[in-house]
C-alpha cells in the first residue's frame, strides 16, 4: 500500500541517475541511492559499479583520495598507473586479470591492481523489491585474443536496515582455462577513521606482508593521527568460519561491519596507511593477496575459471 503522506518515494528513498561535469570525471555516471533510514550511497556506473561515497546518518564513512573523480579514459595501465585514477572511495574493485603489485605472469605483463575497477558498465538498471533497492550491472573485461571475464554486479540495499549486500557473478566467457583474482578494497575515511576508532579484525592469525609492517605487528588494530612521511603497512588476517571486520567510531556512536566467506574470500587485508591526507585504512576481503599475480601462482593461490564457469561472491555491509 502505497503512503498516503508522501507524493512520490523518492520524498523517503530512492535512486537517482546523475553525471558530473567538469573536472576529469566529467560525464560520469553516478546513482545516488538513499534507503530512507539514514543510509546513503553512491554507485559509480563507468567504474565497475563501485561504490564511491558510503554515509550514514549523514557522516562520511569512506576515503576519497586526492585525484577524486577520475573517469575511465584517463586510466594508465602501465606499472602503478593505476593510482592516477585511485579515488578509492569506500569501495574500489580490484582484478580481474591481477590484484597487487605490477608483475610479468605467464608471459603477461600485468599492471598494479588490475583494470577491472576502470571499466564502465555497459548495462544497468535498478529497481524495488521485497523491501530493498536493487541495481544489476554487467561489466565486460573482454578482449580479443585475450581473457573473456565478465563481471555481472547486485548491490541490495534494503529499505528495513541499515545495510546492504554486494553479489558478483564472475563468468570465464573464453574458451580458455583463465586465471582470475578479485579484491574489495574497502576504504575507511575520516571522520569515522581517526586515532580513537575502533578496530576489530577476529581473526586466528595476523601476518605483516613486509618487514617494515613486522616492526609495528602488535600495534595492527590501533590507529594514530596523521604522520608525514608515513609508509604503508599491510597485514595478512586468516579466518576460520566467519569473516568479518568492523571500525567503530566512539565520538560518533557509529560504525560498520563487513561481512564475507572467508572459504571463498580466502585472503583478508588490512591496509593501514596514516599518511596526512593519505589516512585511510582498507579491510579488504578477496581470493587473493596484493603480492602480484606471480606471488599467487608460486604460492598455490591464484584461482582459474574454466570455459563457460561461473564464481559467486558476496560481501556484506551493516552500519553500527
Amino acid at each position: 500500500m502505497m503512503n498516503p503522506y508522501i507524493g512520490h518515494d523518492s520524498q523517503i528513498y530512492g535512486i537517482e541517475e546523475h553525471r558530473l561535469v567538469g573536472g576529469k570525471g566529467d560525464g560520469m555516471r553516478l546513482l545516488e541511492v538513499t534507503n530512507g533510514k539514514g543510509l546513503e550511497l553512491t554507485v559509480s556506473l563507468d567504474r565497475s559499479a563501485d561504490i564511491s561515497r558510503l554515509r550514514y546518518r549523514g557522516i562520511n564513512m569512506s576515503y576519497f583520495s586526492p585525484c577524486g573523480y577520475v573517469a575511465p579514459a584517463y586510466y594508465d595501465s602501465k606499472e602503478d598507473g593505476w593510482l592516477k585514477s585511485f579515488t578509492a572511495g569506500f569501495l574500489t574493485t580490484c582484478g580481474l586479470q591481477a590484484v597487487g603489485s605490477p608483475c610479468t605472469d605467464d608471459g603477461e605483463v600485468l599492471p598494479l591492481h588490475g583494470s577491472i575497477a576502470n571499466t564502465p558498465a555497459e548495462a544497468a538498471y535498478w529497481f524495488e523489491e521485497d523491501g530493498e533497492l536493487v541495481i544489476r550491472a554487467v561489466i565486460k573485461d573482454e578482449g580479443i585474443f585475450a581473457r573473456k571475464l565478465r563481471l555481472n554486479r547486485e548491490i541490495r540495499v534494503s529499505l528495513e536496515e541499515n545495510e546492504f549486500t554486494i553479489k558478483d557473478t564472475i563468468e570465464n566467457t573464453g574458451d580458455s582455462r583463465t586465471p582470475m583474482e578479485i579484491l574489495y578494497h574497502m576504504n575507511m575515511g575520516y571522520p569515522l577513521l581517526d586515532e580513537d576508532s575502533i578496530v576489530e579484525i577476529p581473526s586466528y592469525e595476523v601476518a605483516a606482508r613486509d618487514d617494515h609492517a613486522a616492526e609495528d605487528l602488535d600495534n595492527w588494530m590501533k590507529m594514530i593521527k596523521p604522520e608525514a612521511g608515513y609508509v604503508e603497512r599491510c597485514y595478512y588476517h586468516k579466518f576460520r568460519e566467519e569473516g568479518r571486520a568492523s571500525i567503530y567510531q566512539p565520538k560518533l556512536n557509529q560504525g560498520l561491519e563487513i561481512l564475507f566467506d572467508p572459504k571463498e574470500l580466502d585472503a583478508f587485508v588490512e591496509w593501514k596507511m596514516m599518511g596526512v591526507r593519505d589516512y585511510v585504512l582498507g579491510l579488504e576481503c578477496g581470493n587473493c593477496y596484493p603480492d602480484g599475480r606471480d606471488v599467487m601462482r608460486r604460492r598455490g593461490m591464484l584461482k582459474f575459471l574454466e570455459p563457460g564457469e561461473k564464481k559467486v561472491y558476496n560481501v556484506k555491509v551493516r552500519m553500527m
